[in-house]
C-alpha cells in the first residue's frame, strides 16, 4: 500500500520495551510512525489521527527523562468496548503502549505483564487516562477533532459516495479531501493545545 507523502513528516514516537530487550528481538528500541498505526488500524480517518496523538501526547509529558517504556503504562477509555470507535482507539493506543486487555501477554515469572493494562468503561472526565506503573503518574487526554472541521467539498461528496453512486473521479476526490483533514490534524495542528488537552 502506497500512503499520501505526509505520513512520513508526522512526528515519529520511539519507545523502549524491556521485554523485546530480554527475548532478543534488538535493543528493545522501537520506532512507530503514522503509518504503522494505519496498517493496524487498515485505514486513516480523525479517530485514528486522535489516538496516535493523545498517546504521543501522552507518553512523551509521562517520560520527560528518556524513552517512554512499552508495556509499563495503564491505559483506560472513558468510553465502553462497544462504543462508537472505541475499539480502533483502543487498538491504536495498544500498539504503542503495549497494554493489553484479558488477552494481552500473562508475563514471564511475574514480571512484563500486558494483561488488563487496558481497560474500558473507567469513570473520569477525558478520553483517555495513561498511568505510569512504576511511579504512578497519571495523565488524561481529550481530543477535540471538531476544531478542524471537513471541508464543505467533502461532506457535498460524501452521500454518493457511500450510497455508491458516486462516479471514480468523486471517489478519488472525497479519498484527498478526506485525508487533507487528517493532515491538518497530524501536521498543522500536532503540537495545538486545543486539538489534544492533556492534563494531570
Amino acid at each position: 500500500m502506497s500512503f499520501p507523502e505526509f505520513f512520513a513528516a508526522v512526528p515519529r514516537l520511539v519507545v523502549y520495551d524491556p521485554l523485546a530487550e530480554l527475548l532478543g528481538a534488538g535493543d528493545g528500541l522501537i520506532e512507530y510512525g503514522y503509518a504503522d498505526v494505519v496498517r493496524l488500524a487498515g485505514h486513516s480517518c480523525p479517530t485514528v489521527a486522535g489516538a496516535y496523538l493523545m498517546t504521543h501526547r501522552a507518553l512523551t509529558a509521562l517520560y520527560p527523562e528518556g524513552r517512554p517504556q512499552r508495556g509499563g503504562v495503564r491505559v483506560e477509555l472513558a468510553a465502553a468496548v462497544g462504543d462508537g470507535t472505541a475499539g480502533v482507539t483502543a487498538s491504536v493506543t495498544g500498539l504503542l503502549t503495549g497494554a493489553a486487555g484479558e488477552g494481552g501477554f500473562k508475563g514471564l515469572a511475574g514480571q512484563y505483564a500486558r494483561r488488563d493494562l487496558l481497560q474500558f468503561g473507567a469513570a473520569f472526565d477525558g478520553d483517555l487516562r495513561f498511568t505510569r506503573l512504576d511511579t504512578g503518574a497519571s495523565l488524561v487526554t481529550t481530543y477535540h477533532p471538531q476544531i478542524v472541521p471537513p471541508l464543505p467539498e467533502m461532506q457535498a461528496l460524501m452521500p454518493a459516495v457511500l450510497s455508491g453512486s458516486a462516479r471514480a473521479q468523486e471517489r478519488a476526490e472525497f479519498g484527498r479531501l478526506w485525508q487533507m483533514r487528517v493532515k491538518r490534524l497530524l501536521i498543522d495542528h500536532f503540537d495545538d493545545p486545543a486539538l489534544v488537552v492533556c492534563r494531570a
